[in-house]
């Protein structure tokens, strides 16, 4: 019992001894004189405005159901800017719609003939044994008049030559590299 009591007035005399110490504020006096200076000078000087050219938006990324491709550019220098574009008419595409056009009229022979234009259609409908109809007549009928007239007929519907959309879009982007390194 006798430890407690020595313990409690020994915890009175810290907490006394704290408060005490804690009421009395520490003052410290400081002075600082600083002096800062700086000497510079800056300028800004913009040339030039920033390029500008932009090419148009031709209607291929439109959700459209056209047979056209559309090809532009743009080249700015510091003095001139120039942007450029066109489209171009897919054929194949053009023969695809016609052809399911007229499938869906139920037209499936012209359907056929119409895919026929195409020289690669015809050489497999040949290799298939399955010729392509021959003015009305389809089978063996068609085979016949094809082996007769081939050379002639095929000039006639449509296996002439004709631009490529891919050779005109590298000469049109050949002919821009070409404007632009003369300016």
């Amino acid at each position: 019992m006798i430890t407690i009591k020595r313990l409690a007035i020994l915890c009175s005399l810290v907490m006394f001894s704290s408060a005490q110490s804690a009421a009395e504020p520490i003052v410290t006096e400081s002075t600082t004189n600083s002096t800062v200076t700086t000497q510079g000078e800056m300028t800004t000087t913009v040339k030039s405005p920033p390029p500008s050219a932009i090419s148009p938006q031709l209607g291929a990324n439109s959700n459209s159901d056209l047979c056209t491709i559309g090809v532009a550019g743009a080249v700015q220098t510091q003095i001139l800017g120039i942007s450029a574009g066109m489209t171009y008419t897919e054929e194949n595409c053009i023969r695809l719609k016609n052809a399911k056009t007229l499938y869906d009229m139920g037209m499936k022979v012209a359907a056929v003939s119409t895919m026929c234009q195409d020289e690669k259609v015809f050489d497999a409908m040949m290799m298939a044994g399955t010729p392509c109809p021959y003015e009305g007549k389809i089978g063996a009928a068609a085979k016949i008049g094809w082996d007769s007239h081939e050379q002639t007929l095929r000039e006639k519907h449509g296996a002439e030559e004709k631009t490529d959309v891919k050779e005109a879009a590298t000469f049109g982007g050949l002919g821009l590299l070409g404007l632009l390194l003369l300016l």
